[in-house]
C-alpha cells in the first residue's frame, strides 16, 4: 500500500473504533484493552520478522501494569505513570535481552518463557508485597492534572491508546524500512552473512528486543489504568500465549495486523464467553486452527486478498 492509503486506512479505523465506542459504550473498556494488548503484539511482531517468538512477553506487559499500580498513589498523573511504566519494562527488557540475544529459535522463546514464570512466581509468592493472587488495586489517577469521573476517563484512556497505537504504528513501519530492520528481516536466514559484512546481528536483536519491551510496557500501563486492578495472572505463561495467539490471528504482514488480531480477539472472546461461558476457549481455538490452516497470512492477508481481488475484478 502507498503511504497516503496507509494513511486514509489508519485514520478510518480510528474513526471506526471511537463511533462503535460511542454507539456501544460498554465497548469502550473492550476496545482499549483489545489496543493496548495490539501494542504489545505489535512488539512481538519485530521479533517476528528476525524469525524469533517470544513466548515470555507477558514479562513487560505485566511489569509494567505492576509499576502502575505501585506508583499510582505517589504519582497520580497517567501522562507520567505510562512512560515511567513503559521505561521501566524497556529497562528490564534491555537486562534480559543481554542475555536472551544470544540464542536463537526455540531457546530464545523458552527462555524468555522461563524467565516470564520466574516473575509470575514471585508475585504470586511474595503476599506482603505484591498482595498474592489477590492483586493491587490502582487508585484513582488524573488526566492532565484534572481527575475525570469514570466516563470521561474511560475515553481520555481510549483515545490516548488511540494514539499510541498510531504513533507506533507509523514508527515500527518507518523502522522496518530502513536499514536496521532490513538487517533485522535479513537475521532470519542470513545471519552469518551480516555478521560477515560486519553488523552486529545480537545488537540488531538486541534494540529490536527492547524496543517490543517498551512497546509492551505501554500496553501494560493501559491496562492497569482501565482496569484499576493487577494480578500475577497478567504475567502468567498464559497471558504470553494470548499475544503470540493474537500475532498469528492478526498476521505479521503489516503493522495494521496487531491491533485487527486483538481486536477481533476481544470481541470474539467476549461475546464467545457471553453465548457459551464453557466452551469459549474452544471456539477461540477453533478460529485460531482455521487461520493457521486457511489463511496463514492472518486476518490481515485475508482482508489484502479481497481487496485485490476487488481490484482486479
Amino acid at each position: 500500500m502507498s503511504r497516503y492509503a496507509d494513511l486514509v486506512l489508519t485514520l478510518l479505523a480510528a474513526a471506526f473504533v471511537l463511533a462503535l465506542s460511542w454507539a456501544v459504550p460498554w465497548l469502550r473498556f473492550v476496545m482499549t484493552i483489545a489496543i493496548a494488548k495490539g501494542l504489545a503484539v505489535l512488539g512481538i511482531l519485530l521479533l517476528l520478522r528476525a524469525g524469533q517468538v517470544s513466548f515470555g512477553h507477558a514479562l513487560y506487559l505485566s511489569l509494567a501494569a505492576y509499576v502502575v499500580a505501585f506508583m499510582a498513589a505517589r504519582i497520580p498523573e497517567v501522562l507520567l505513570l505510562l512512560p515511567l511504566a513503559a521505561v521501566v519494562a524497556a529497562s528490564i527488557g534491555l537486562l534480559v535481552g543481554l542475555f536472551v540475544s544470544r540464542y536463537r529459535a526455540i531457546f530464545f522463546g523458552m527462555l524468555n518463557l522461563a524467565l516470564s514464570m520466574v516473575f509470575y512466581s514471585m508475585l504470586d509468592k511474595f503476599y506482603e508485597v505484591t498482595r498474592g493472587g489477590d492483586g493491587i488495586r490502582v487508585p484513582v489517577t488524573s488526566f492532565a492534572g484534572v481527575v475525570l469521573s469514570p466516563d470521561q476517563q474511560s475515553w481520555a484512556l481510549l483515545i490516548l491508546a488511540l494514539v499510541l497505537a498510531v504513533g507506533f504504528g507509523a514508527f515500527v513501519r518507518l523502522y522496518l524500512l530502513s536499514p536496521m530492520g532490513s538487517a533485522l528481516s535479513a537475521l532470519k536466514t542470513r545471519e552469518a552473512r551480516l555478521e560477515f559484512m560486519g553488523i552486529p546481528a545480537r545488537r540488531i536483536l538486541l534494540s529490536a528486543y527492547v524496543l517490543s519491551a517498551f512497546m509492551a510496557g505501554c500496553g501494560g500501563a493501559l491496562i492497569a489504568l482501565s482496569t484499576r486492578h493487577v494480578t500475577p495472572a497478567l504475567a502468567y505463561w498464559t497471558a504470553s500465549g494470548e499475544l503470540v495467539f493474537i500475532a498469528i490471528l492478526g498476521g505479521a504482514g503489516s503493522v495494521f495486523g496487531p491491533f485487527l488480531g486483538a481486536l477481533a480477539y476481544e470481541l470474539t472472546r467476549t461475546y464467545a464467553a457471553a453465548l457459551v461461558a464453557d466452551a469459549w476457549q474452544m471456539i477461540l481455538g477453533t478460529v485460531l486452527l482455521v487461520v493457521i490452516l486457511f489463511a496463514p497470512g492472518g486476518l490481515w492477508g485475508i482482508g489484502r486478498a479481497l481487496v485485490v481481488r476487488g481490484r482486479q475484478a
